[in-house]
C-alpha cells in the first residue's frame, strides 16, 4: 500500500502539478502566524508550546483519520495517503526553476538565467557568471530534492512501518520544516511561504530548529548514502567524510558534499555578492559546473528515487513472503 501510494503521488504530480500550491503555503503561513503572534514572548519554552500545539493536533488528526478510513475500506486509507503525499511531496515544487535555468544557459541567455536563479534563491545573482549560475543551481536542486522528496518519503515509510499511516509521517516532516527557521548560509533558501523574521529567529525559534534537526538527521544521511550508491561511491564517501564539516550548516554540508562527490563536480567555492567575494568552502572533486553537470544532477535525483522505490518494493515483498 505504501509503495503504491508513493508511485501514484509521484505520477499525479508529474501529470498534474498542484497549481494552487502557493495558496496552500499561504494558508500554512497564516497558521504559523496565529501561533507566533499568540505565543512569541521571546523565550524558548514559549516556542516549544507553540510548536507542540501547532503540530501534534494535526498529526493526531491524520493518524485517527487514517485508522477510521482503513476500518471503513483500506482503499480510502490509501487514497488519503496519496492525497497527503500529493500535497507535501513533489519535484514540481522546484523543477520548473531548474529546467528554465538549464535551458537559458544552454541558449546563452545568461541574464535570464541569473533572474530565474534570483527568484529561486531570493537573493541577487546578477554578478554571477555562467559557471557560478550552474553551480548554485545544482546546489539548490540537491537541497530541494531532499526537502521536497526524500525527507518526506523517509518519514512516510517510517510511520507506515509502525502502523500509524504514512500520511502523518509526511505531515510531520513538512510541518517541521515549515516551522523551522534556518539560520543558514546565503545559498540555501528559507522554507517556502515564510517571511523574514516570522517564526524562528532568536530564542522563540530555538525549539523548532532543534526538533527539525532531529527530524532531518536520518533522512539527510539516507539521502547522502543513496547519492553514493547511485553515483560515484568512493568519491561521495570521501567528500562526505572530509568536506561536509567545513560547511556552515552541517546537514546542508552533507547533502552538498555527497552530491558533488556523486556527480564528480565542484560545488561551494567563493562567489561574488554585493560587490564582495563571499567565501565558501570547496565541495566535491572534479570539473567545474556547467549545463552537462546540471543534466547529470537530474539523473542523479531520479536514480535515487527509483532506487528507493525498488528498495521499498523489496521490503514489501519480503514482508508479504514472511
Amino acid at each position: 500500500m505504501s509503495l503504491l501510494a508513493l508511485i501514484t503521488a509521484l505520477l499525479l504530480e508529474q501529470i498534474q502539478p498542484l497549481s494552487s500550491r502557493k495558496y496552500l503555503f499561504g494558508l500554512l503561513s497564516g497558521y504559523v502566524k496565529f501561533f507566533q503572534q499568540r505565543f512569541n514572548a521571546g523565550q524558548q519554552r514559549h516556542g516549544m508550546a507553540a510548536w507542540l500545539l501547532a503540530v501534534l493536533p494535526l498529526l493526531a488528526g491524520a493518524i485517527v483519520l487514517y485508522q477510521l478510513l482503513y476500518q471503513v475500506n483500506p482503499v480510502f486509507a490509501w487514497a488519503f495517503n496519496v492525497l497527503v503525499l500529493y500535497l507535501t511531496m513533489g519535484f514540481r515544487q522546484f523543477s520548473h526553476y531548474f529546467t528554465d535555468i538549464h535551458q537559458a544557459l544552454r541558449e546563452g541567455r545568461l541574464d535570464e538565467a541569473r533572474r530565474l536563479l534570483s527568484d529561486w534563491r531570493g537573493m541577487p545573482s546578477h554578478e554571477l557568471n555562467a559557471e557560478e549560475v550552474a553551480r548554485l543551481t545544482i546546489e539548490q536542486a540537491l537541497i530541494a530534492s531532499h526537502r521536497n522528496v526524500f525527507g518526506v518519503i523517509v518519514w512516510f515509510v517510517l510511520f507506515s512501518a509502525v502502523g500509524l499511516g504514512g500520511a502523518a509521517g509526511a505531515l510531520l516532516y513538512r510541518l517541521g520544516q515549515f516551522l523551522c527557521w534556518h539560520l543558514v548560509e546565503e545559498d540555501v533558501a528559507e522554507p517556502e511561504g515564510l517571511e523574514d523574521g516570522e517564526w524562528g529567529r532568536g530564542e522563540f525559534g530555538g525549539f523548532s530548529r532543534q526538533v527539525f534537526y532531529f527530524i532531518d538527521w536520518l533522512p539527510v544521511r539516507l539521502t547522502a548514502m543513496t547519492f553514493a550508491i547511485v553515483g560515484n561511491f568512493e568519491d561521495t564517501i570521501y567528500c562526505w567524510r572530509t568536506q561536509a564539516a567545513s560547511w556552515s550548516e552541517a546537514e546542508t554540508g552533507i547533502l552538498l558534499s555527497s552530491g558533488a562527490g556523486a556527480l564528480g563536480v565542484r560545488l561551494g567555492m567563493p562567489i561574488p555578492q554585493g560587490g564582495l567575494l563571499l567565501d565558501r568552502p570547496e565541495l566535491g572533486i572534479g570539473d567545474d559546473a556547467d549545463t552537462d553537470f546540471m543534466q547529470s544532477a537530474v539523473g542523479l535525483v531520479w536514480r535515487s528515487v527509483v532506487f528507493w522505490l525498488i528498495l521499498l518494493m523489496l521490503l514489501t515483498l519480503s514482508n508479504l513472503l514472511g
